[in-house]
């Protein structure tokens, strides 16, 4: 018996819920009313209470993992690691979108564009969303969900409790106390996560799958390949190189996190299960406290991906030939816009139409690929986590051999 429940692990059973979904989905596809009103609610059930526990969780287990370094110095190699990594796998990403998409575009379908409406939301300047990000009101921050605030809010506290020093050891204890408290909401929770698979995936496929099938399979057909060969490439790379780990244990043990964000489409959604696997393959609780939260608001190799090929199907479509200074144009807007417009809404359409509007496209484009955008962003949420998870298992193995070298100089 204790054997039979040790196979069905997590992955498996959302394995097997996402198989399920996917079936029962292709099945509803006439009857998608039926699937939106008696399956998809309690999909959403379960995200919200995803989403009730996201907000306490990064906020303390950021402050968490700040204390439990002891060391403000520590923080900010951590923090510097951190965003290198994230910026150079965005530009790879965006690199490797661009390539496949031009090897391809040959056979992206010639569509009707003219008539063609998109009303494009006012991309964020840097400079609004830099002031965006310091929060004007303590409560703000959690009731509106916005991560960059609550990550900002953490960290100035965690800073002001490594200030105040050991005497406060009370302070300390309060905040792992609660960190703790708020993991064991996640993992409860998490234990519902075949359930809320099936039932968000779907209602998607239900309401997606003929149209998967039509002229625009092709584009999202080159959008997949980019992606996983973004995942099975670079980060396999590196994970071998910064941490060591074989690739094959690293998917392994991320399929859990990998599903949950396919079926989802949120990173933020998809954080607490990422925090499980990261730590169970060897991230430091302390860094991956730090790191995820951080990449599930920045980091965005499959949104960069998905930028670069859907720049050169909408300027197919249109009958423009992209110059090789516009995609590096396109490369560079992207690698910036994945910081620039981290706490907005629908991220990855405002990011496409500064990438369209950074090499002149007419960004009426994007309204080819929105009516399957919801498929896009399944793949791309499903790079991105994965790189936030790689991310934190190579900083915490980089300062596992910092501290190291330190020990050994100081004997």
């Amino acid at each position: 018996m204790e054997k039979s429940k040790k196979k069905l692990s997590l992955a498996v059973q959302i394995f097997i819920a996402l198989v399920l979904g996917i079936v029962v989905g292709i099945a509803l596809t006439k009857q998608v009313a039926f699937a939106n009103t008696y399956i998809k609610p309690f999909g959403t059930i379960f995200l919200n209470l995803v989403k009730w526990v996201v907000t306490p969780l990064v906020f303390f287990s950021i402050m968490s993992g700040v204390i439990s370094m002891r060391d403000i110095r520590k923080v900010g190699s951590v923090g510097v690691k951190t965003i290198v990594y994230y910026l150079c796998t965005t530009a790879l990403a965006i690199i490797i979108g661009l390539l496949f998409a031009n090897i391809f575009k040959g056979v992206f379908p010639v569509l009707q564009t003219s008539g063609l409406e998109y009303a494009a939301k006012d991309p964020v300047s840097f400079m609004d969303t830099l002031v965006g990000i310091f929060p004007s009101n303590f409560l703000a921050p959690f009731v509106n969900a916005n991560m960059l605030q609550i990550i900002v809010a953490s960290l100035l506290i965690g800073f002001s409790l490594l200030l105040i020093g050991e005497k406060k050891q009370l302070e300390f204890k309060l905040v792992e106390t609660l960190n703790d408290t708020f993991m064991k909401a996640m993992e409860m929770i998490i234990k519902l996560s075949p359930i809320g698979v099936f039932c968000l995936i779907c209602p998607v496929v239900a309401e997606n799958g003929p149209s998967v099938l039509g002229s625009l399979a092709m584009v999202l057909l080159v959008a997949y390949i980019a992606y996983i060969i973004h995942m099975v490439i670079v980060y396999s790379v590196a994970v071998k190189a910064g941490a060591g780990m074989s690739p094959l244990k690293f998917f392994k043990g991320m399929l859990p996190a990998m599903m949950m964000a396919f079926s989802s489409a949120s990173s933020v959604g998809t954080l607490p299960l990422n925090m499980e696997c990261s730590e169970k393959l060897g991230a430091d609780k302390d860094v991956s406290s730090f790191v995820l939260p951080l990449g599930a608001t920045v980091n965005m190799d499959g949104t960069a991906i998905y930028q670069g090929v859907c720049s050169i199907f909408i300027a197919s479509c249109f009958g423009i030939s992209l110059t090789f200074p516009q995609m590096l144009t396109i490369v560079l807007t992207a690698t910036l816009a994945s910081i620039g417009t981290a706490g907005v809404p629908g991220a990855g359409m405002i990011m496409l139409a500064m990438v369209l509007q950074s090499v002149g496209l007419p960004v009426e484009g994007i309204a080819l690929v929105a009516g399957i955008d919801r498929i896009f962003d399944m793949g791309r949420t499903t790079v991105n986590i994965t790189g936030d998870a790689s991310c934190a298992i190579i900083v915490s193995e980089l300062e596992r051999r910092k501290a190291a070298r330190k020990a050994k100089a100081n004997s």
